[in-house]
């Protein structure tokens, strides 16, 4: 395929939020990234234009089979005014990933980086520069093919779309209340649960509803087998601080494998800090609160970055983590991670990307 992208501006350029007005997943920029692959020719006709629907006929694949992944990253404004983003280099690999997963065609790596810096460059005014503030990135494939006939398509497009956001949590960088799940499960070894599709978070939506009419933020799910051993948050994953060592579940083929994550595994490796990942048991990290050996529990994930734990809720017991507050390596990691992003500490493993 020709690495030219083509850029059309749009003539209607849209009114920017003022970055208080930002929320997640509300606003979008002016302009989108589209390219379309078929079995004969691959992908092809990148191009840059202005945002807008798709045309999808009623029988298109995606609409039937599920046959669609994404991805998810930030660009960041740096206090020098310029625009980075941070690791996207294990999205592109991630996405291909998903893709094998679900039977659909890879991208190249190059240029699915070239993809986001020229979408990204050309709304560059629309990346906000407010504490908390980003430019969160949507990258997609779906499967494009008019045809009812359960096989993998034969027409796929890759867009990549843009929306400015605010603080993923609205109540700010504070403890979160989480809701373990112990009926529904979300993915067992086998299954998808590793690739970034949207059916795994469809099937999550009547937990995450249970929980926040209980007054929780997010479900955590258990296995889907043994129905015992963690496995992620909704939109994130978990770790553990028992006795002084970072403890987190592992990759096990029905968890995500987080970029936020993989982060934290290093900066906690650099720090000094012990790393574990292995399996663990709900009835552990109970045990280990009742002993007080549980010291901190967060989430890590593109959205959030990182998301402290003040209560987990299991059956007819709550637990409260870190008497409720901010732990220490979790503020730690947050401040850290958040940091490198925006370009106000160096990079100690050139994980960051400029866009000029």
């Amino acid at each position: 395929m020709t690495t030219t992208i083509s850029l059309t501006r749009t003539d209607r350029p849209k009114a920017k939020p003022r970055d208080e007005e930002l929320s997640f997943g509300k606003f979008f920029t002016d302009h989108m990234f589209l390219m379309d692959a078929t079995a004969d020719h691959g992908w092809h006709s990148p191009r840059v234009v202005p945002y807008g629907p798709l045309s999808l006929d009623p029988s298109a694949a995606v609409l039937h089979y599920s046959q669609e992944i994404f991805e998810g990253l930030k660009a960041y404004r740096s206090p020098r005014d310029t625009i980075l983003l941070f690791r996207p280099d294990k999205n592109a690999a991630r996405l291909n990933r998903s893709a094998a997963r679900m039977c659909m065609p890879p991208v190249d790596e190059a240029m699915f980086l070239d993809a986001i810096k020229a979408v990204v460059a050309t709304d560059r005014d629309w990346v906000p520069g407010a504490p908390g503030t980003s430019l969160y990135i949507r990258p997609a494939m779906i499967a494009t093919e008019p045809f009812l006939g359960v096989r993998p398509a034969q027409t796929y497009s890759f867009f990549i779309i843009l929306c400015p956001v605010g603080a993923y949590y609205a109540e700010g960088f504070n403890p979160v209340r989480i809701l373990v799940e112990d009926h529904y499960v979300r993915a067992v070894k086998g299954g998808t649960g590793e690739a970034k599709t949207g059916g795994n978070y469809a099937s999550s939506l009547a937990s995450a509803e249970e929980a926040h009419h209980k007054g929780y933020s997010q479900v955590l799910w258990l296995d889907g087998v043994e129905r015992k051993y963690i496995e992620e948050v909704g939109s994130m994953n978990i770790a553990f601080v028992i006795d002084n060592a970072l403890v987190t579940p592992s990759l096990s083929g029905s968890i995500l494998d987080g970029v936020t994550r993989d982060t934290t595994i290093q900066l906690a490796k650099d720090w000094g800090i012990r790393v574990v990942e292995r399996p663990i048991t709900i009835e552990e990290v109970f045990t280990a609160s009742h002993n007080g050996r549980l010291q901190e529990a967060f989430g890590m994930g593109t959205a959030a970055v990182i998301s402290p734990v003040s209560e987990l809720a299991y059956k007819d017991e709550k637990l409260t983590i870190s008497n409720g507050k901010v732990g220490p390596l979790a503020q730690r990691l947050f401040d850290e991670i958040s940091d490198i992003q925006r370009g106000v500490k160096p990079d100690p493993h050139g994980w960051v990307v400029e866009i000029h």
